[in-house]
């Protein structure tokens, strides 16, 4: 296979075939985020893409799941999609799921009935980041859309039957906003309904605007104790029955698995017991992207 530059997937795509149909992120100016940094946006040839596929059918024996990259392969014109759909369905009879990344730009801009097309073709589940769910919050960290924006592509999403996974960020309303961040993000979750929800723990990068605020004094991250009571609010909000709730990315300094809203108070008898000690939290020099 041939990759240009860093190439990100979400944790649950360890085991997938990756294979790139865009470079980069398409908006790639949130002020926290160091990802795409070294790269310019750009469509990948569609004859490299299929190669890479074909490349791969001789390769593997078996391929059951694979992810198209970069940062938001959705913004690919939908005739693009859909062959790249076919052939993937065409090489491997036996794939049994098809994700990729997708950005609210993105799934406004496919019409509700090219969502459903690409989910006929095999299109099973995208990953969209909300981050938060406070338009304050978002507009400092320059997402490029408010929460109602981001609500409604998820709503999309769903509508056409494609699974979504959605990502939030703990800390990232910083001690100014930790409530807002947290209610509010409860909120919009509650409103998507999402398949899954993954809880990052924000790091600071260097080289990204937040660094800098950090430096400057201009943000204050939150400690573990008060990313723990902001983790705890939000997941009390939240209203999202039968969604497989993660927070056990690298970055977290607690693990939480469950469904919802079944294992609501078992998650939230977690958060109380580490911060009254009772259970370890992940030592900061052991945090990761």
């Amino acid at each position: 296979m041939r990759y240009f530059g860093s190439v990100y997937r979400p944790p649950s795509e360890a085991r997938s075939l990756i294979v790139q149909v865009t470079y980069g992120c398409s908006h790639n100016t949130c002020a926290f985020c160091s990802m795409y940094k070294a790269k310019t946006f750009a469509l990948r040839p569609m004859d490299e893409i299929l190669e890479d596929f074909r490349m791969a059918r001789q390769a593997y024996s078996t391929v059951r799941r694979i992810f198209l990259a970069d940062g938001d392969a959705l913004i690919r014109p939908a005739a693009d999609l859909e062959r790249i759909l076919e052939e993937i369905a065409r090489l491997f009879p036996e794939c049994e799921r098809v994700t990729c990344y997708a950005s609210p730009s993105s799934i406004h801009k496919r019409a509700p009935g090219e969502l459903v097309r690409l989910r006929q073709l095999g299109l099973t589940m995208v990953y969209m980041g909300l981050e938060s769910g406070c338009d304050a919050v978002l507009d400092r960290m320059r997402k490029g859309h408010t929460a109602a924006d981001i609500v409604a592509a998820g709503q999309k999403v769903n509508a056409a039957g494609i699974l979504l996974s959605v990502t939030a960020i703990s800390g990232l309303g910083g001690v100014e906003l930790w409530r807002e961040h947290a209610m509010d993000t409860a909120a919009a979750l509650s409103a998507m309904k999402p398949a899954y929800i993954g809880l990052l723990t924000l790091m600071v990068e260097p080289g990204t605007p937040l660094y800098d605020w950090v430096e400057q004094g201009k943000f204050t991250l939150p400690d573990s104790r008060l990313v723990l009571e902001e983790t705890a609010l939000l997941i009390a909000g939240l209203d999202a029955p039968g969604a497989v709730f993660r927070m056990n990315h690298a970055s977290n300094y607690l693990t939480l698995k469950g469904t919802l809203n079944q294992d609501k108070q078992a998650l939230l008898q977690r958060i109380h017991s580490a911060m009254s000690g009772r259970t370890d939290l992940r030592p900061e020099y052991f945090r990761a992207l």
